[in-house]
């Protein structure tokens, strides 16, 4: 026997239906998720808000805090890892402040590498200026993604997968990279694990990494914490 529901149910299911709609709708309607005037030029000198930097009066925006020569020349790459990494992000040009964007110039001595990192808030799309790169990511399954990028072609690495490039060659190297974030971060693995402040205890990197204590202890010694 088939129960069905009186008319005068109806309009009270109903009703109750579109409340219940509206409410979770509610947070949705409460804000405009897009920027609401034409530039947010970053204000340094205020303090900061949860996301971003506060705006610059717009009488005391100018065109330079759109511009910036960061990324002209080549940086230092007299370093261990034969690498250097030049950032143009909303630290360096107030411009980018909410505009979802940034970029970055990537200097390689011969054999030169930019150590394995993530980047946790972007994805990364890379073009090589000079030189040839092999470059690759790692997914989450544990697969690696690599090939050889020379001169004029791009490679992308999705948002927040570890991965890394190497210059091949014996002469310098360059790239430029993009990236769909104003701030996208940058966290090296060898960074985090040994030179973390206060220190990552030695013992669970030993057990992690399947290696002595001692040699945990070595290789903390090549990266002193910040």
């Amino acid at each position: 026997q088939h129960s069905t529901m009186a008319p005068k149910q109806l309009p009270a299911v109903l009703l109750a239906a579109c409340a219940t709609l509206l409410a979770l709708a509610a947070p949705l309607l409460a804000g405009d998720p897009d920027m609401l005037q034409d530039v947010c030029v970053a204000d340094y000198k205020s303090l900061g808000g949860l996301n971003g930097f506060p705006c610059k009066r717009p009488e005391n925006v100018t065109a330079d805090d759109f511009f910036s020569a960061a990324l002209a020349l080549p940086g230092n790459t007299g370093n261990p890892v034969g690498s250097a990494v030049t950032a143009a992000n909303v630290e360096k040009l107030p411009g980018l402040n909410t505009l979802g964007v940034s970029m970055s110039r990537v200097d390689y001595a011969p054999w030169g590498v930019n150590p394995p990192h993530t980047h946790p808030r972007a994805t990364e799309i890379i073009y090589v200026l000079e030189g040839s790169l092999d470059v690759g990511f790692v997914t989450t399954t544990g697969k690696l993604f690599a090939r050889t990028v020379c001169k004029g072609e791009l490679f992308a690495f999705p948002r927040g997968l570890v991965h890394y490039q190497k210059n091949n060659g014996g002469a310098p190297a360059a790239a430029i990279s993009a990236f769909n974030s104003q701030l996208p971060g940058t966290q090296s693995l060898a960074l985090a694990m040994f030179a973390a402040s206060p220190p990552v205890p030695t013992d669970v990197l030993a057990r992690a990494l399947q290696i002595d204590g001692g040699l945990v202890e070595a290789i903390k010694s090549k990266f002193p914490p910040k």
